[in-house]
């Protein structure tokens, strides 16, 4: 929680999603739609460091619609949250394993009259037990608000979420048997019975996506008895410099052709054309320091914005020689980087060292 203040407090893309609450498990046969997860994650963004307290929580309905189509209603996702199921490993009164079923909000109200239509607000409550679970994550996973909203697969953001989770850890790694796949990612169980169909339904769809959008590569490892596969093992790399730069120029790209894009099969849409546009809350991130990478020299001093995110994401290594690395690794487009893509293309380069180097 206090993470999640201090990213609400800073402004930007980046939010804090507790790690209790993206490995909690779907009731069986039960699963939240692409656009109520998105709704869920715009909820998380918005109570930040608060979403523990046993208070409503508001935002205004025109920043939720910015991540969806038009002929969308809000309404229709908060039943949604309503009605969706979830479970977590218990104990019973008499201390034997149980399972917990609960749901995520309590209640709502969503303003419907003129006023409050398109341009209104709603209201939430997060249950008693969605709010336990919240202030008790030791865990929490950062993720990146244009990127949630820009998934077109529900198995790609759970995914993404889980490798968001995973990615800083000794080994950033999930593994688990089919029917731990399924409750993680929300897949109903009569569906892709067929491992070759859920490899190419969800898995590959899932990767494309994410190794599109998200700071972070997937790769998986399937394990096999005969030739049944048994298990999956899923491996999270943080991207190098220039593949952050990709992430963040498509990330600011309007989503028109983005499938196309990854394809390569139709010409760039570029940002301008139709984009949806940032919410306020966004502006601070766009306008950090315009000021460039120095040439040489130490970041120590003068350099306070480079020199958080070396000592954030770098792992305990000497930053002065992870920056010598840096523009080694970047060379002449160094000089070109400036602003959000700087820090994006030097956070991404810290967690590639330290992914590559281990912690000294």
């Amino acid at each position: 929680m206090r993470v999640a203040a201090a990213l609400k407090a800073k402004g930007g893309d980046e939010f804090a999603k507790p790690g209790n609450i993206i490995e909690i498990k779907f009731v069986k046969g039960e699963s939240l739609s692409l656009t109520a997860s998105r709704l869920l994650a715009l909820m998380i963004l918005t109570a930040g460091g608060d979403a523990w307290e046993d208070r409503p929580h508001r935002i205004r309905k025109a920043d939720i619609r910015r991540g969806h189509k038009g002929n969308e209603r809000i309404s229709d996702m908060l039943q949604e949250l309503h009605r969706t199921l979830f479970a977590v490993d218990d104990k019973s009164w008499r201390g034997k394993k149980a399972t917990l079923l609960f749901s995520l909000i309590s209640r709502s109200k969503e303003e419907t009259d003129e006023d409050g239509g398109e341009t209104g607000w709603i209201e939430w409550e997060f249950t008693p037990d969605a709010r336990k679970l919240i202030q008790a994550s030791e865990t929490y996973a950062v993720l990146n608000r244009q990127a949630v909203l820009g998934f077109r697969s529900n198995y790609a953001l759970k995914l993404y979420e889980l490798g968001a989770l995973r990615l800083h850890r000794r080994q950033a790694t999930w593994r688990g048997d089919m029917q731990a796949l399924r409750a993680a990612l929300g897949i109903p169980p009569d569906v892709y019975t067929d491992f070759a169909q859920l490899r190419r339904k969800v898995l590959e769809k899932a990767k494309s996506e994410i190794d599109q959008l998200a700071h972070f590569r997937v790769e998986w490892r399937e394990i096999r008895q005969g030739r049944t596969v048994t298990e999956l093992e899923f491996r999270f790399e943080p991207k190098g410099a220039p593949e952050v730069l990709e992430t963040v120029d498509e990330l600011d790209r309007h989503s028109a052709g983005r499938q196309a894009r990854r394809t390569g099969s139709v010409e760039t849409v570029t940002a301008g054309q139709g984009a949806i546009a940032a919410p306020p809350s966004a502006a601070p991130a766009i306008k950090q320091s315009e000021s460039t990478f120095p040439s040489s020299g130490s970041i120590r001093f003068g350099h306070a914005d480079l020199l958080e995110v070396a000592r954030k994401h770098g792992g305990g290594w000497d930053v002065d020689l992870i920056a010598s690395g840096f523009r080694e690794h970047m060379g002449n487009r160094l000089e070109k980087l400036r602003g959000a893509k700087l820090i994006a293309a030097w956070k991404g380069f810290c967690e590639g060292w330290v992914n590559r180097r281990g912690r000294p």
